[in-house]
């Protein structure tokens, strides 16, 4: 479990993240939503200790978060940033099996257990029959998943996405989003996801967390979604909620 108290982030002499209090359930689909510049992309960064907060605590696991070593942070918290690494030259299998570096290093002694687990997590994803092609010549949703995979293999405890559906066509954000959703159930791991789009949280998530202006608008699980009320203070515009044509979930319109 994430527990943040009191955490200030600031930039230029200003306050750009603000929170009191917060917990992150370690099972959780959990989605963070809210305008742009809302500190959604502070949040996660902090969350994956790219970063340290200017003020106040972060527990990971009970412990402080600084007192993780990389590598030891790297077995409990694997995290996908919103710009991605180039990739030239590196095949799917070679990006996959990165995610073993926290466990076997540069120099590390790879053991049978390795192949197996990236053979898993490329099975999981769906890439195994692309492991030989090179990852920056996949269409967007291929090399998502390659991503994904890689994280799978570094087996951590926790995944964390910033914005994963965002240069995604709308087949490829739902399928991304269906993956990750089943992946969440299937392994137990826990998944935090920054999105913008309202209806992928509300067909997916199964607990929220909502920024506004830099601080905690509301916090809890699907059912806070539920609220036209509550989403349109969020968004600052009119959001009606519907029923879906064909699923039970509800889907959210601009009035």
């Amino acid at each position: 479990m994430y527990q943040l108290d009191a955490v200030q982030v600031q930039r230029d002499d200003r306050t750009i993240l603000q929170i009191d209090q917060l917990q992150i359930n370690p099972n959780a689909f959990t989605v963070i939503l809210g305008h742009n510049g809302s500190g959604k992309s502070t949040l996660v960064n902090l969350l994956a200790g790219e970063f340290p907060p200017d003020q106040g605590q972060i527990h990971l696991m009970g412990q402080p978060l600084k007192s993780y070593g990389a590598k030891q942070l790297a077995r409990k918290v694997a995290y996908l940033p919103q710009k991605l690494p180039e990739l030239a030259g590196m095949s799917v299998a070679e990006l996959v099996r990165l995610g073993r570096y926290p466990w076997r290093g540069v120099l590390g002694r790879w053991r049978e257990d390795d192949h197996r687990i990236i053979d898993e997590a490329m099975i999981k994803t769906g890439v195994d029959g692309l492991r030989d092609n090179l990852a920056d010549h996949l269409s967007g949703g291929e090399r998502q998943r390659a991503w994904i995979a890689m994280l799978l293999a570094q087996q951590a405890e926790l995944l964390i996405l910033d914005e994963p559906t965002s240069a995604l066509d709308i087949h490829h954000q739902y399928q991304l989003m269906a993956l990750l959703s089943e992946l969440n159930k299937s392994t137990g791991k826990g998944i935090i996801v920054i999105l913008h789009d309202l209806n992928l949280a509300l067909r997916y998530a199964t607990e929220v967390i909502a920024l506004k202006q830099g601080k905690l608008a509301f916090q809890g699980d699907l059912d806070m979604l539920l609220d036209e009320q509550r989403l349109s203070a969020l968004f600052s515009t009119n959001v009606a909620l519907i029923d879906h044509p064909t699923h039970s979930h509800k889907v959210a319109i601009v009035c």
